[in-house]
């Protein structure tokens, strides 16, 4: 038995289209259909456009962490 997945979007009411499958005419294949709940769309910069502010925009960054202070 051989096994398709695909996914697609309902179109219209009660209707489904499935273009480009890999079975050739006259073959019986079983249809299932699932629905599937809608993913949250992730960005890839998740803070672009959020306010930030720099408390100490002058102060050392790890000063404790460089050897030659020591």
């Amino acid at each position: 038995m051989q096994a398709y997945r695909t996914e697609t979007i309902i179109a219209q009411d009660g209707k489904l289209s499935i273009k480009e499958l890999p079975f050739r005419k006259g073959e019986v294949v079983e249809v299932i259909v699932l629905s599937q709940k809608r993913k949250a769309q992730s960005t890839p910069y998740p803070l672009r456009g959020k306010p930030f502010a720099y408390d100490q925009p002058f102060d050392s960054v790890a000063a404790e962490d460089w050897e030659a202070q020591k």
